[in-house]
């Protein structure tokens, strides 16, 4: 059996959203909260990277700042790579609130002998929802120390296995799972989204 870390990147502005997106309350609970109880289920330990730990000490997990200051998502994944150990990494943006195991369960099932399995949805690469060996961290270094911040600059140097299909997964859970939201009018869409499950 793999060891392994989910990751929640949690560096970003909220800039478009106004405040802070992962603090959101969704049914009562902060998004962040949700991710975090998802990928509990599928990981042995979940850390959170972000440069406020203040924030989010009531979620009681390993809270890392980012080495690279910053330098966007790309310097999260190597802080949680640098700080915590395990063979594979489920790597989540902080507003993805709906997120689901079963995806991650299927991309590790494809994981194989590459370094990084990476979804493609609608047409969309989504390298803050795919999965991770620690092998591709000097990878990553390289591309932080020479100031290339983009997350998809590391693909070229490592091996990725590439995703369009997802199975048995049903439509509706793959378009939840790759939702985020950025902006207002996609909070209210996620409440929304939520509500109609409940009824």
């Amino acid at each position: 059996m793999m060891n392994s870390c989910g990751v929640i990147l949690s560096g970003g502005k909220s800039s478009r959203m106004g405040e802070n997106k992962s603090l959101l309350p969704l049914n009562d609970k902060p998004v962040i909260e949700h991710i975090a109880n998802e990928l509990t289920l599928i990981s042995d330990k979940v850390i959170v990277v972000t440069n406020e730990p203040s924030v989010y000490t009531f979620l009681d997990l390993p809270l890392v700042a980012d080495r690279y200051f910053d330098k966007g998502p790309l310097a999260g994944l190597e802080t949680a790579l640098y700080h915590h150990q395990a063979d594979v990494y489920f790597v989540t943006a902080c507003d993805m609130p709906f997120i689901n195991r079963r995806v991650y369960s299927y991309l590790q099932e494809h994981l194989n002998d590459y370094d990084a399995v990476i979804p493609i949805y609608e047409n969309q690469l989504q390298p803050l929802a795919g999965i991770y060996r620690r092998s591709v961290l000097p990878v990553i270094q390289r591309h932080l120390d020479n100031d290339n911040r983009k997350v998809l600059s590391i693909v070229d140097d490592i091996r990725v296995n590439y995703i369009h299909e997802f199975g048995t997964i049903p439509a509706y859970v793959r378009t939840k799972h790759f939702f985020n939201m950025n902006n207002p009018a996609q909070y209210e869409q996620a409440k929304l989204s939520w509500q109609r499950n409940l009824c």
